[in-house]
């Protein structure tokens, strides 16, 4: 990751809607697979939502041969770097997920990188486990792109989820384990910090 890899995302998190189309899954459990750059940034939003379980940090897209940090990293394998979520659909939502998404954890009118950080594995993409995610994911994007919500053209990709490779153990909670490293303070603490600022009603109890 650069050190200093900013989003360019100025929308406040106010204009970003409720999903009109949320369906409730016949489940007490689910999974998202979201990738939005650096899974460190992506992670320390999720990890302080009520409802949401656990928080995984890994890669998708490509195949297990190649599913480790060094050759992700030449951007030659296919994998994006995402976060595998599990949440209680009694807490929260698909829906809700997805506007976190879009709202605070990262900027989905950057193709192929956020900030300072380029490559097809820092691309925006939403790994949809099965038909229900799908038509979420779409309905939902079509819905901000009807308001006008960004500015710019949204680029999140939406790729059937077929494996997810969990990253290698440094990885995982890194944010919170390493709150003085550089690109932390930069990248993901200004993220938590919206997050807290636009919706803490919808955090975890500490």
């Amino acid at each position: 990751m650069s050190l200093f890899a900013r989003s360019s995302l100025t929308v406040s998190p106010k204009e970003v809607p409720d999903p009109v189309y949320d369906p409730t899954p016949d489940s007490h459990s689910a999974l998202a697979v979201l990738a939005g750059g650096c899974f460190w940034c992506v992670e320390a939003v999720y990890r302080e939502l009520a409802g949401v379980t656990e928080v995984v940090s890994g890669y998708s897209g490509g195949t297990a041969e190649t599913a480790d940090y060094k050759t992700v990293c030449t951007g030659q394998t296919e994998h994006a770097e995402v976060v595998q979520i599990a949440y209680d659909p009694t807490q929260t939502s698909y829906g809700q997920i997805l506007k976190i998404f879009f709202a605070v954890a990262h900027d989905p009118t950057q193709l192929n990188r956020q900030g300072n950080d380029m490559g097809t594995q820092y691309r925006s993409a939403i790994f949809y486990a099965d038909a229900l995610q799908q038509e979420v994911a779409e309905r939902y994007i079509q819905q901000l792109e009807q308001a006008g919500v960004f500015s710019r053209k949204i680029v999140t990709r939406l790729e059937p989820l077929e494996q997810f490779f969990e990253a290698e153990a440094y990885h995982q909670n890194y944010a919170a384990l390493n709150p003085g490293q550089g690109y932390i303070q930069a990248a993901a603490l200004p993220k938590v910090d919206k997050l807290r600022a636009y919706f803490g009603d919808r955090l975890r109890e500490s």
